[in-house]
């Protein structure tokens, strides 16, 4: 009788121990189940539009690395928002894998062998674009590229990556209105032949466009790989047509074209370890301004505004370092990083008033806008941060019509910048493709952005308003944001109207932009935050 009452006293112990696992367990599956809108418990895309961002989710649910549904999003970024990127351009990715090795490949455009432009003394025409277009344009890396990425990193055939888009392609998309904002500047380029209806008309917000030609090439990259683009049939297509149009490149500069798979540059910040490409990405000026900042941040608004916008400043008469070091001495880039150099620049700042631009030695640099990027986080934990562009607004707006490939004009980036180049060589960029990563509380963050020089200042401001200001992703990206355009400031809609006046009073020009960042974060067993801008009517997915 006594072993009968042990043997039920146990059992009662033991589902007693049994219901609390389980409880636990529920518990924590249901919170993981409810997380809140905008988050997801496993796997995440951040790209600039909710279509884009879809596709590459849906690529995650078949099986595919954050590096397939990268390439898949980006492919199809070129299609909704081909003003701001495509295969006739390039990018620049920062991979975090599973194991928390990171890797840089740098897939941006080349200088031809024949390179014809006066870098000395490149002119503008009025709407402030490039005189002679087809002269500025770059080897796209960008297809060579992508092969890199899927050989080290991808887990889904190479086709498959293609198969959305080519379908988009071909069926028709309806025109967004962030990309019917741009028609004007296709229409007086060759791009125009892209948005016109049957009679000659320029299509607008809401009508369908079809990139048939695109679907034959993306068709044929995909049959046939990489290579096609670079020795087949679309390649002796695409220089026959660059070369009518005025061009210089060639099909022995397409058969050079080669990745650059590097390490990444890294800083501390607080308690992250922050991974960024090098020079000639402009990561290292996000790197720079956040440096400065450590030590000039406080909750003072104005006080703290003007210090970002004098560190912004600085920032820019830096950005000549940002060359390509496979031809130029880093040396001086490399410095800038270094907290020692920031806290010389901090004593430069004067709280009671700004300085003239030679004070800064602020370069004679170009604002462009025809950029996009992509944050993804994947089930096991390998994050993707990218960056594309084919420089300004569809480009050179130059159009291959052979292959439906529309054109960079990214070698501009090099005008007043520089007297010389060599074949080969990468133009600065202000591109920064960012992965933060705490050991203290396993927190990764995949961030960067689009808006040619505005990255650096709208990057860093929303890393600020994360890392140091305590608003939630959304928040940081959400809130707007003063930036540097052109040399003068510009306040988004709805800034603080009294920190614009104060900063005026302090000698600060103040005379409209579009910045976006697209950033992911994930915590240890949260949620994944996952915030694609506003700014460009767009939203990320996952599950």
């Amino acid at each position: 009788m006594a072993g009968r009452k042990v043997y039920c006293g146990m059992f009662v112990i033991i589902l007693i121990i049994t219901a609390t696992i389980i409880g636990v367990f529920t518990g924590r599956k249901q919170r993981m189940e409810s997380c809140p809108a905008e988050s997801f418990r496993k796997a995440a895309v951040a790209a600039d539009s909710a279509v884009c961002s879809d596709v590459g989710r849906d690529i995650l649910l078949s099986g595919g690395s954050a590096a397939d549904a990268a390439v898949a999003a980006l492919l199809c970024t070129s299609v909704v928002n081909p003003q701001s990127m495509g295969i006739g351009g390039g990018g620049i990715f920062t991979i975090m894998d599973k194991n928390g090795t990171v890797k840089v490949i740098n897939t941006r455009e080349t200088v031809p062998k024949d390179f014809r432009g006066n870098l000395a003394a490149c002119s503008y025409d009025s709407t402030g674009r490039p005189q002679a277009q087809q002269q500025w344009i770059g080897v796209p890396g960008q297809i060579r590229g992508y092969e890199r990425v899927h050989r080290l990193y991808g887990r889904l055939p190479w086709s498959s990556l293609f198969q959305p888009t080519i379908r988009m392609a071909r069926e028709g998309i309806k025109i967004s209105k962030i990309l019917a904002r741009y028609l004007p500047i296709a229409e007086n380029h060759r791009t125009r032949q892209l948005f016109v209806d049957a009679e000659g008309n320029m299509l607008k917000e809401g009508d369908t466009v079809k990139y048939e030609k695109l679907a034959d090439t993306l068709e044929k990259i995909a049959d046939h790989g990489a290579e096609e683009f670079y020795t087949g049939e679309t390649a002796r297509d695409l220089i026959s047509d660059i070369q009518e149009a005025g061009g210089s490149i060639t099909l022995e500069d397409l058969r050079s074209v080669e990745v650059t798979e590097v390490e990444p540059w890294n800083v501390s910040v607080g308690e992250y370890t922050m991974y960024f490409p090098p020079p000639p990405s402009g990561g290292a000026l996000v790197s720079f301004i956040l440096n400065v900042m450590e030590g000039k941040e406080g909750k003072e608004r104005v006080p703290t505004y003007h210090r970002y916008i004098e560190a912004c400043k600085f920032a820019g008469g830096l950005r000549k370092f940002m060359r390509d070091p496979r031809f130029n001495d880093i040396t001086n880039a490399s410095k800038i990083i270094q907290k020692e150099f920031a806290s010389y620049i901090r004593k430069k700042i004067t709280d009671n008033r700004t300085h003239d631009p030679e004070y800064y030695s602020v370069t004679s640099d170009v604002d462009t806008l025809g950029t996009t990027h992509i944050s993804v986080l994947d089930e096991d934990g390998m994050a993707v941060s990218v960056t594309s562009s084919i420089n300004f607004i569809f480009g050179s707006g130059e159009y291959s019509p052979k292959t439906g490939i529309i054109l960079n004009n990214i070698l501009t980036d090099f005008c007043k910048e520089t007297n010389q180049v060599q074949a080969g060589e990468r133009p600065p960029s202000s591109t920064a493709t960012m992965i933060l990563h705490s050991k203290v509380t396993n927190h990764t963050v995949v961030i960067g952005g689009s808006g040619g020089t505005m990255i650096t200042t709208g990057m860093t401001m929303a890393l600020m308003n994360f890392l140091w200001f305590g608003k939630s992703l959304k928040d940081s990206i959400k809130t707007p944001v003063v930036t540097l355009f052109n040399k003068k400031l510009n306040f988004e809609c709805n800034f603080d109207k009294e920190v614009i006046v104060a900063l005026r009073a302090l000698g600060h020009k103040v005379p409209i932009f579009q910045n976006a960042v697209n950033a992911l974060s994930k915590k240890n067993g949260e949620c994944i935050q996952a915030v694609s801008d506003e700014r460009k009517m767009a939203k990320a997915a996952g599950y």
